[in-house]
């Protein structure tokens, strides 16, 4: 009689055990079917005067439908692992826009698209690239930004773009990228570390601006604690990976930084972190070593536009030692962005200075041949270019 009673009470925990189970399992799914419920919309309201998110929009699907003549190929101004980004007008008031699209395999859950949409829509600056608004209908999870028509920066350095950057504007570009990221990590509320800064995502708008872009991989940070560093799967784009992070899954700043710090010898060199296999940082800090700022140009390490512009020694070198500073192998030794913001204020600053000085320099000692890598196409670390990728990250 006892063992039966026993078994009996057994057989209804299970089954309440797993009645619970289904119903958590039922409300995550009603969850991401309508992940929007608590900011009082529904699917059914989507259509018509669409409602708005902290400045950002809910579009339908046809809208964007017909903004991107049914996303057509001739309208595709970027394609990457995670789907494609279109170039479309707005019916409503004719505004150009830049939509990107998921692809099934790469969509996240729709709670997780909700809080990505949170994110992209509380972070307001002049140089991060602005959300416009979203679509959540028909299985589709798209954003819609702020249409930047001068591409990317890497587009202008490899020369897709026809765009001649001098030092000049490439310095200037450089500004912006950092005040962007300066405004993520110590002025957005709450800090965010963006974990996948590269020339590809800072964007140039019509008179060459630089707005930070891409924000699928950022982290908010609410509390770093006293090790200045959060523990977290590491993701993010080999060449520009902090090598700190990807050993230790320790996520800090700093690794933001480090992956700046890629982009200025990107901007100083033209070319991309990885070539043949050789890492833009590695080959940069090696040339200095044995024969200081000179041998970059004799080592196809600075752009050729850039080696026949005047500059004064002392300008490149404050450059050079800014970009590997934020490449130094442990985030304690690295700057803080703030920090790397006012070195390049000073070099600009320094630059209008030696503008009105004859003792300028033009390294490499004449026209130098054409650089080997520059027409090489852009490498994608997403593993769907072809290219050899290396498994393994070396600073």
């Amino acid at each position: 009689m006892a063992v039966g009673a026993a078994v009996l009470v057994l057989v209804i925990l299970a089954i309440g055990i797993y009645a619970l189970m289904i119903k958590k399992k039922t409300e995550k799914a009603v969850k991401n079917s309508r992940p929007f419920g608590s900011w009082g919309l529904a699917r059914g309201e989507i259509s018509g005067g669409a409602p708005k998110l902290k400045g950002a929009r809910w579009f339908s699907f046809e809208e964007l439908r017909l903004a991107t003549n049914n996303f057509s190929t001739q309208n595709v101004i970027g394609s990457r692992g995670y789907g494609k980004v279109y170039k479309g007008m707005l019916a409503v008031d004719r505004q150009m826009v830049a939509v990107k699209r998921a692809t099934a395999e790469s969509m996240q859950g729709g709670a997780k698209f909700k809080t990505e949409i949170e994110l992209l829509s509380q972070v307001h600056h002049m140089n991060l690239v602005g959300l416009i608004g979203f679509c959540f209908e028909e299985g589709e999870h798209m954003l819609v930004y702020d249409y930047m028509p001068n591409g990317s920066l890497r587009d202008s350095l490899s020369g897709r773009t026809g765009i001649i950057l001098d030092w000049r504007k490439r310095i200037r570009i450089a500004l912006g990228a950092v005040n962007g990221l300066t405004y993520l990590h110590e002025h957005a509320n709450p800090p965010i570390i963006h974990r996948d800064v590269k020339s590809i995502n800072i964007l140039l708008d019509e008179t060459l601006n630089a707005k930070v872009a891409d924000f699928g991989l950022s982290k908010l940070i609410k509390d770093t604690g006293a090790s200045g560093h959060i523990t977290t799967q590491v993701k993010g784009t080999l060449g520009y990976l902090d090598p700190e992070y990807y050993m230790t899954q320790q996520l800090s700043y700093k690794s933001d930084v480090y992956s700046y710090g890629v982009v200025l010898l990107e901007i100083l060199s033209g070319k991309e972190p990885i070539e043949r296999g050789k890492y833009l940082v590695r080959e940069v800090r090696t040339a200095i070593e044995r024969g200081g700022i000179n041998a970059l140009a004799q080592r196809w390490l600075l752009d050729t536009i850039l080696a026949e512009s005047p500059m004064t020694p002392s300008i490149l070198g404050s450059f050079v030692r800014l970009a590997l500073h934020c490449c130094e192998d442990y985030g304690t030794n690295r700057p803080k962005m703030s920090e790397v913001m006012k070195e390049l204020e000073a070099i600009a600053e320094d630059m209008g200075d030696n503008e009105r000085d004859e003792e300028t320099t033009k390294f490499g000692g004449g026209v130098l041949a054409i650089h080997p890598y520059a027409g090489s196409a852009s490498f994608d670390y997403s593993g769907s270019g072809g290219n050899i990728v290396p498994s393994f990250v070396q600073p």
